[in-house]
């Protein structure tokens, strides 16, 4: 059980507002299921959050292949930064605008917008390159 808001930004995906560096490195190591929610009144005192129930599930293999943990890591991170900015300016220090045109990915899309395997293919590119 945590507060709410945290475990919807746990479940949350591409797209919601919810959705940023904590739902990719987690969805990534295990399925997260919102299962219910805990109103203030389930409580003496009433904490004035809500809080929520899930349930973690980790995986039995991965579900993409990301190449490097470190720099798969490092990329989340680095592009949940500056969240408003456009991956080619979020992730210009590790990769360019045409580099990501070749893996099919818009270098003007934001990465709220990006899903787990859209990171892992940036993560996989780039340490196979540095291999």
């Amino acid at each position: 059980m945590l507060q709410k808001e945290v475990i919807e930004r746990m479940a949350a995906k591409p797209g919601d507002d919810a959705y940023g560096r904590l739902s990719v490195m987690l969805q990534y190591h295990c399925q997260v299921l919102k299962l219910f929610l805990v109103p203030p009144g389930a409580f003496n005192p009433a904490p004035k959050v809500d809080s929520a129930v899930a349930r973690l599930v980790p995986h039995r293999t991965p579900p993409v292949d990301i190449g490097d943990m470190k720099l798969f890591s490092q990329i989340v991170a680095q592009a949940f930064s500056q969240r408003r900015k456009t991956l080619r300016k979020s992730l210009k220090s590790f990769i360019d605008g045409e580099a990501l045109e070749q893996l099919g990915i818009d270098p003007s899309a934001r990465p709220e917008t990006l899903d787990l395997a859209t990171f892992a293919s940036i993560s996989r590119y780039l340490h196979q390159t540095s291999v």
